[in-house]
């Protein structure tokens, strides 16, 4: 079976690339404007790919390009005996410097078109030449792929980049963050967090740790509902709790931010739970229209794989290219693939490292929620510290941003009065690639699974 597209086939516009070149050897002024958009690989003729790399070395070397520069480089590199008629005809390809821009969408497109064409060739020979494959990583083999066709961006990710080109982008996010257009980090409501994080990073895989019933999913429940009342769409794989056990939790977060003039809850989480009279049902009601145009997407599928997830979070990705976070929760309830003899330590391992590729292939942060070892409950001061995680696949090496939820009172209920920590949940950041380490300090609302910004900051 043939599963080879015939290259009689293969789309692309030879009329857009000729015009591309003609158009930028007569006006090489027009390279510092787009040349980033326009990559060798976007040419399918060899001899118009070869062109234009010649063109962009003469450009970059001299800061010159000439169609007598050019007709040398090519005699001089061997690439061609006689160049100048090929390079005529090239410059009598266009009527007006104005068929550029169109010209170049056309070759992209044709360019983002053949990588659709040889990703179908390649699943096609993929699924007939590994046929002893298990079937949900051929899948994701074939995912993979696709997303990567279909990514036109992809392959100027992978590109050595030059430091220039770097510093100018840098310059630029600096500029735009110096006139408030854009953040340096993706900000999740709470001051005391977002001054120590200045934002979430893109690409960022951060760990939110802690032991169980210190408010992990629930602090993570209201990031993402603060982000999503931005407009930024958030996905949240919930590995534990279905997605009704979501919606309600999300519906009594809300209702803490209803209160009667005496400060007291209009609908209590109890009530919510039983049944409401007339008034308190308005009020949820109001709750449920706020909550209805939030852009938050759930999946709830116990026994994911980080095949799977990662299939599930590109769909997403690619049906909303604003996708600005992920949330999973857990980390030790995603199922390792089958690996043998292999240590859980080292399986864990290679799942956080896999989410720390995917935050950066989608480029958003990615909050991965993890238990800590035991080692806490067996020790007098409780607080967690980086080696907690260290029996969990050696997590903290691979993630970005390292966080505890830790509450005095959860331990020591009786003491905390005295020591001023009653109510109150430190979030501490012991790990920050791009940032200082600290903890912010936050009251917790338990019946409504709910933090509150405490406006203070303790130096770590």
């Amino acid at each position: 079976m043939n599963t080879k597209t015939d290259k009689s086939s293969i789309p692309y516009d030879p009329a857009a690339e000729r015009r591309i070149l003609g158009i930028l050897i007569k006006y090489p002024d027009l390279l510092d404007k787009f040349m980033g958009s326009l990559k060798e690989g976007h040419f399918y003729l060899p001899d118009n790919r070869l062109i234009y790399k010649r063109i962009l070395e003469l450009y970059r070397e001299d800061g010159k390009l000439s169609y007598t520069l050019l007709a040398k480089k090519l005699r001089q590199n061997g690439d061609m005996d006689e160049p100048s008629e090929f390079l005529m005809g090239l410059t009598e390809s266009f009527i007006s410097r104005s068929e550029l821009e169109p010209a170049i969408a056309s070759v992209r497109e044709e360019y983002a078109r053949r990588r659709i064409v040889e990703a179908s060739d390649e699943i096609a020979q993929l699924t007939i030449s590994k046929k002893d494959l298990p079937l949900q990583e051929l899948q994701g083999r074939a995912q993979q792929v696709i997303f990567e066709a279909t990514n036109i961006e992809a392959d100027a990710a992978n590109e050595v980049k030059d430091l220039l080109d770097v510093l100018q982008r840098c310059y630029t996010n600096l500029v735009a963050r110096k006139e408030g257009t854009k953040p340096s980090g993706l900000r999740v409501g709470y001051p005391s967090i977002d001054s120590l994080t200045t934002g979430f990073k893109n690409k960022d895989l951060i760990i939110l740790a802690g032991r169980p019933s210190m408010g992990k999913t629930a602090l993570a429940l209201n990031w993402s509902i603060n982000i999503a009342k931005r407009e930024s769409p958030v996905l949240i794989f919930s590995l534990e709790m279905d997605d009704e056990q979501i919606g309600d939790r999300l519906v009594v977060n809300e209702l803490f931010s209803h209160r009667a003039p005496d400060g007291s809850p209009l609908v209590t989480s109890f009530e919510y739970q039983t049944k409401l009279n007339d008034d308190k049902m308005k009020v949820t009601e109001g709750v449920f229209s706020d909550l209805y145009r939030l852009p938050i997407k759930i999946v709830d599928k116990r026994g994911l794989t980080v095949d799977e997830i990662r299939a599930k979070a590109r769909q997403v990705k690619a049906e909303d290219p604003n996708l600005s976070l992920i949330v999973i929760d857990y980390l030790q309830l995603i199922k390792p693939r089958d690996g043998g003899n292999r240590s859980w330590s080292l399986q864990v391992g290679e799942i956080v490292r896999e989410l720390r590729d995917l935050a950066g292939e989608l480029d958003l942060p990615l909050i991965l929620l993890s238990q800590l070892n035991r080692g806490v409950e067996l020790r007098e001061n409780k607080k967690p510290v980086m080696s907690d995680l260290r029996d969990s696949g050696n997590i903290e090496e691979f993630a970005d941003v390292v966080t505890f939820v830790y509450r005095d009172e959860y331990y020591y209920p009786e003491q905390a009065e005295e020591r001023g920590t009653k109510g109150l949940a430190e979030v501490i950041f012991a790990k920050q690639r791009k940032g200082e380490t600290g903890a912010a300090l936050l009251r917790w609302y338990p019946e409504f699974a709910r933090f509150v910004d405490e406006t203070a900051r303790r130096e770590g």
